[in-house]
């Protein structure tokens, strides 16, 4: 995994003085799964968009398959799969229909390995576009942008709409592509999911990447906000030692913190007492942000 297939020197993009993305350096690897990660507008799209070429940037550059990405956009698009953030599909067609129609755009696409991914996914390729729910839309994208089983993948929000069970075979497709040297971008609100698929994340706030990091990495700064209801009053001093609690309160019976990494000395610390109600989840990806990386201008 040293070969690189997206790199990025200081790519900035503005829209008159709106910021779209400031100073992005990034190098995505061969056969690696990289996640592109942050909150709404943060400048996900922005950056995929000027990928594709779509839009131009206002300075620095881009390169894909060692190639520049726009002087070279047309031989670069022929080996990639894109799935857009916003997806618009010609409703008055079937599924089939708009299938074939990119098949013999493509003109290397085996309909062996369509009709693979259609009951992978659970994608009825006889219904009209027009009828089809956002999940299923969705479905249909992601087969379009798979079907030529393409070197690089680029997939904006790909899991926007699909059920828990397709969002499964979804994750296992990725792992296919991987398996069999392809890379794949795919970008994400939801650091669960990164965390499942993903290599590596590069971490963007405010138009600016805060964070390059190994999901291993990323797993150790993994953050829960935890409340726990004892049987008993307790004292705040039994907790303060423990390291990796911030934000900790005790109201009478009812203790209150955020837990960063490793749970092991907090549980051995509660379970000294009888629980009568126990609740943990991860925090938003906002706050997730501004614990580690902080404000975007001091990033």
């Amino acid at each position: 995994m040293n070969t690189p297939v997206i790199k990025t020197d200081n790519l900035t993009k503005y829209y008159g003085r709106k910021r779209g993305v400031d100073g992005v350096n990034l190098t995505i690897f061969k056969g690696e799964i990289f996640g592109y990660l942050g909150p709404n507008a943060a400048g996900k799209t922005t950056t995929i968009r000027v990928f594709m070429d779509f839009i131009r940037s206002s300075s620095g550059y881009v390169s894909i398959f060692g190639l520049d990405s726009r002087k070279n956009s047309p031989k670069i698009r022929k080996n990639i799969g894109y799935l857009p953030g916003e997806l618009n599909l010609y409703g008055n067609l079937s599924v089939r229909d708009l299938l074939v129609y990119f098949a013999h755009l493509r003109k290397n696409v085996d309909w062996t390995y369509v009709k693979y991914l259609a009951e992978r996914l659970n994608c009825d390729l006889f219904h009209p576009i027009r009828t089809l729910s956002q999940g299923n839309k969705q479905k249909v994208g992601l087969i379009q942008a798979m079907m030529h089983q393409p070197d690089l993948l680029i997939l904006d929000e790909p899991t926007n709409g699909l059920d828990p069970l397709i969002r499964q075979q979804f994750y296992q497709l990725i792992l296919e592509f991987k398996e069999k040297g392809k890379t794949i971008f795919l970008s994400s609100h939801v650091l669960p999911e990164v965390e499942r698929m993903c290599d590596r994340v590069g971490v963007i706030r405010g138009g600016k990447i805060v964070a390059v990091e190994k999901v291993s990495e990323l797993r150790k700064k993994s953050m829960r906000q935890i409340e726990v209801i004892f049987d008993q009053p307790i004292k705040l001093e039994i907790f303060s030692a423990i390291k990796n609690i911030t934000n900790l309160t005790v109201d009478k019976n009812r203790l209150r913190c955020i837990l960063v990494g490793e749970m092991n000395q907090f549980m051995k610390a509660i379970s000294r007492y009888n629980i009568s109600d126990f609740s943990s989840h991860q925090p938003d990806l906002d706050e997730i942000f501004l614990a580690f990386y902080g404000e975007p201008e001091n990033a």
